[in-house]
């Protein structure tokens, strides 16, 4: 299409793309961390009832395991319950020891006076913090729905801001506001305002990821598409290694949360260097900006004379159906006003839920797993490195529809599978576990990647952030399916492994984009598919002569066109 051969002639792949990538990698990274951030700031250490302070335990001491069994109940492993206490000591059985409690006469009683944690893992987390555990236990899965549904307010509010002010604007936004609330979060004096900032963090994330998104692929060329994409997908990745690391480190929850937002503000200073999207720029109808950060790349990408070459007429001519979109305004609506965007944002609704949902699932708990907390956020993390790696060569090799499908449907199966192994086998209940969030990083990896090809450059952000907003709500629901698991144990592996099956096959009916140029308008979604590759392949040969000769040849003949007669491709 016409940016592509402008974006050829200024350098598609130079100096300027790598950079580019690196920089927006690092705010994906830090991404990861607050997504996951609730698996440490928000753990739940062992605890038991504080014991009243006028009751005594004699030469034991109030400190001692034998002591804190005649103050609080036990199970019949002898471990300490965490919500009830007596009310008054017990009567040791005759010709036992004093640990052993005999009579029941002894009444219980809620943990009036606190409780006491458990601080070999966590020195102190918001649970230890504000007491979020018995009858306030659920208060730890809202706080973790409220970040959700900051992020789903986000992908509301900033998708559509995108679309009307430009990438680099929203990502600058978005970037200070993840610092300043993502700081503050860590010196909130109670419950309340550290949601309120985790909302406002959530709201931010969205802005950072679908403008790195948008900036990423809209400067790449459509041979590097899913090479950059899965740059910025093991980026994620690697924040869980951060995470894991940072959190070993840090065990104090405020200062945790304090050293994973500070560095949104270095890339709240380096985003000033980011170049807008010149492709936004032509389809808001700025042109004279589109010319001036092509030829800005042009320079960095030593291309400085074929920038120069350009001018408003070659913009003008180049890109006719771009700035005649430009006169109309487009809203949410306009992803279902025609029959291909409308079959598209359906089946890409069920993909991003159904990935969100079973993959914030698996990911937020933890602590189920038996083993370090630590550790399993690392193989968490390390699981995404093949994934993702063999996502890559599918959707190189095969197309971005089969290997969507494969993952969510291969994720699904291995959940599921988790109803049909015994309790007592934890290590093959925790590979098929692995494994199934291994397939949906690579689930995310594909539709972060798909969703961008499908949608046209007018409405781009706004489809990333519907998209979003269909991934937050599954974010949102996961939390609130777990709690059911204290009724029935299985139903939400059944509904956890049911979701990304369903919509694996809803991806079938999606339309592919390998070797498919980039829509910059609704008339090129429309367009049969068989058209717009065709307008992708170049002449024998054209392939065969030098680049710059190729592109500028190209623009010499646009040049010589009539700009009274446009011509449609």
């Amino acid at each position: 299409m016409a940016f592509a051969e402008l974006l050829d002639r200024v350098g598609s792949t130079g100096r300027f793309q790598v950079l580019n990538v690196v920089l927006l990698c690092f705010p994906t990274l830090f991404m990861a961390t607050h997504n996951l951030l609730q698996n440490f700031t928000a753990a739940v250490p062992g605890h038991h009832c504080r014991v009243s302070a006028n009751l005594t335990c004699g030469d034991n001491g109030t400190g001692s395991l034998d002591c804190r069994h005649l103050f609080i109940p036990t199970d019949g492993q002898r471990t300490l319950q965490k919500c009830r206490r007596f009310v008054t000591l017990p009567r040791p059985a005759p010709g036992s020891n004093s640990t052993e409690l005999g009579g029941m006469e002894s009444r219980e009683e809620p943990c009036l006076d606190g409780w006491v944690y458990e601080e070999e893992e966590f020195a102190s987390t918001v649970v230890t913090e504000w007491d979020l555990v018995c009858d306030f236990r659920n208060l730890q899965q809202m706080a973790q729905s409220i970040y959700m549904a900051g992020v789903l307010a986000g992908a509301v509010v900033f998708g559509g801001l995108s679309d009307k002010f430009g990438r680099k604007a929203l990502l600058l936004w978005s970037c200070f506001q993840m610092a300043v609330s993502g700081s503050c979060a860590a010196f909130a004096p109670t419950f309340t305002a550290y949601c309120a900032f985790r909302f406002l963090s959530g709201m931010a994330l969205s802005g950072v990821g679908l403008n790195c998104s948008s900036l990423s692929v809209e400067w790449t060329p459509m041979q590097h598409r899913a090479t950059v994409s899965m740059a910025t997908g093991y980026s994620y990745s690697a924040g869980q290694f951060v995470l894991a690391g940072v959190a070993f480190a840090i065990r104090d929850w405020r200062w945790l949360q304090l050293a994973l937002s500070f560095p949104y503000f270095v890339f709240f200073l380096y985003g000033w260097w980011f170049v807008e999207s010149a492709r936004w720029y032509a389809t808001a109808g700025k042109l004279e900006k589109a010319l001036k950060e092509l030829q800005k790349v042009a320079r960095i990408n030593g291309r400085k004379e074929q920038g120069e070459k350009l001018s408003l007429e070659v913009l003008k001519a180049s890109l006719q159906k771009d700035t005649v979109s430009a006169k109309s305004s487009f809203t949410v609506a306009d992803l279902v006003r025609t029959p291909g965007l409308r079959r598209i944002t359906c089946c890409l609704c069920f993909v991003w839920f159904s990935t969100s949902f079973a993959y914030y699932g698996l990911a937020m708990d933890l602590q189920n797993f038996g083993v370090s907390i630590y550790l399993i956020q690392v193989i968490f993390g390390a699981v995404d490195i093949p994934a993702k790696l063999v996502a890559f060569l599918l959707i190189c090799s095969f197309g971005r529809r089969i290997t969507q499908a494969l993952s969510l449907i291969l994720a699904g199966l291995s959940i599921v599978g988790n109803l049909f192994v015994p309790q007592d086998m934890p290590l093959l209940r925790t590979v098929l576990a692995v494994f199934g969030k291994g397939c949906l990083a690579a689930s995310f990896n594909c539709v972060f990647l798909y969703t961008g090809e499908l949608y046209p450059t007018v409405i781009r952000s706004t489809g990333m952030g519907f998209g979003n907003t269909m991934a937050r709500i599954g974010g949102i629901v996961a939390p609130l399916v777990r709690m059911i698991s204290e009724s029935s144990p299985t139903l939400p592996l059944v509904i956890y492994g049911a979701a990304p099956i369903v919509s694996g096959i809803a991806a079938c009916f999606l339309p592919e984009t390998l070797n498919v140029p980039l829509p910059d308008t609704i008339n090129d979604v429309e367009s049969p598919d068989a058209e717009r590759r065709k307008e992708a392949e170049a002449s024998p040969a054209r392939r065969h002569r030098p680049e710059g000769e190729r592109n500028e040849g190209n623009l010499e003949n646009v040049e010589k066109k009539d700009l009274d007669e446009p011509k449609w491709s």
